[in-house]
């Protein structure tokens, strides 16, 4: 199966529609390269500001060009946007202003850079903020899809991506709505609801357990704020249990935004699959998947589990 970054469809995108698009700008804080928003840059000079290591100012010179008109996109790694909360909270989520902020290599894909790079609070941090959407794209396409959706959206916007290869799930024909779920696998006994990496994982514990004759649905949350409540609200009363599966804390991420639901509209049985409130250390993205417990075969664990339970 192919395998992409995420990363990898948003530069994609973000050079193609600004070809079609002159009010779309890139802003960077000296990662271009890393974040892909070097193949827009390197097209498009002129529509295009780095300002260094200084993530602040990157919020505020982004702030100030939506202010003109523009539809800045103001990319670095997730873990480096956050040094901007202040300025995000003020000056963009507080003013509803239409700047799209793109954090890359986020959660424990991130791999040998260790736990001081490895955002697993991200998703968090935006979600609490008014007026921002929070989305985390399954694959490369879905990046793509989201991008081209947040040109057109109006408004402050949280596009988290990963800096490891994730495999290629959908097509060109695929179809990304902001706020919308998408179920992938249908399944009666117990549902998994997933977002970004974890979705690929989601599908093989599907197949995992059809040999055993468990039925998993698997659903693709990839907008997390605002999330699907009716596809979740319908998941929670046609199986018998939830699970959701996210490379973040289980606090504060999916899993939380899941329970929320779950508890304001129909209570069911639920167990988030996640980091463990932890910080984790410096590996090989797929050996911290295994050590903790973001695998098809966790999955698998876990459903088991919860069906056992009365």
């Amino acid at each position: 199966m192919e395998a992409l970054p995420t990363r990898d469809g948003f530069g994609k995108a973000l050079l193609r529609l600004g070809k079609a698009n002159k009010d779309i700008v890139s802003v960077e804080a000296d990662l271009g390269k890393s974040t892909r928003s070097c193949w827009f840059s390197k097209e498009f000079p002129e529509r295009n500001f780095n300002v260094g290591i200084a993530e602040q100012n990157m919020m505020l010179v982004a702030a100030g060009l939506a202010s003109c008109g523009k539809i800045p996109f103001a990319s670095t790694f997730a873990i480096f946007s956050e040094r901007g909360f202040e300025q995000i909270r003020t000056s963009i989520a507080r003013r509803n202003a239409n700047v799209k902020i793109v954090g890359s290599h986020a959660g424990l894909l991130t791999g040998e850079d260790g736990s001081s790079a490895q955002a697993a609070e991200d998703m968090a941090i935006y979600r609490s903020l008014p007026n921002m959407v929070v989305i985390s794209p399954a694959d490369a396409i879905e990046a793509e899809k989201a991008v081209e959706a947040l040109v057109k959206y109006k408004g402050p916007a949280y596009l988290r991506l990963t800096r490891d290869k994730v495999p290629v799930l959908f097509d060109a024909d695929y179809k990304f709505e902001i706020g919308k779920g998408r179920v992938l696998k249908e399944g009666k006994d117990i549902t998994v609801i997933a977002t970004g990496p974890l979705v690929a994982e989601a599908l093989e514990a599907h197949e995992q357990l059809k040999k055993e004759h468990i039925s998993l649905r698997v659903i693709n949350i990839s907008t997390i704020k605002p999330i699907d409540e009716k596809l979740i609200v319908q998941a929670a009363k046609e199986t018998k249990a939830l699970l959701t599966a996210e490379d973040h804390n289980i606090i504060g991420g999916l899993g939380s935004a899941v329970a929320e639901v779950l508890a304001e509209n129909h209570p069911a049985r639920l167990k988030r699959i996640g980091v463990n409130d932890l910080f984790a250390e410096s590996g090989k993205p797929r050996e911290l998947y295994e050590k903790y417990g973001l695998t098809a075969t966790h999955i698998v664990k876990e459903a088991k589990q919860l069906l056992k339970r009365k």
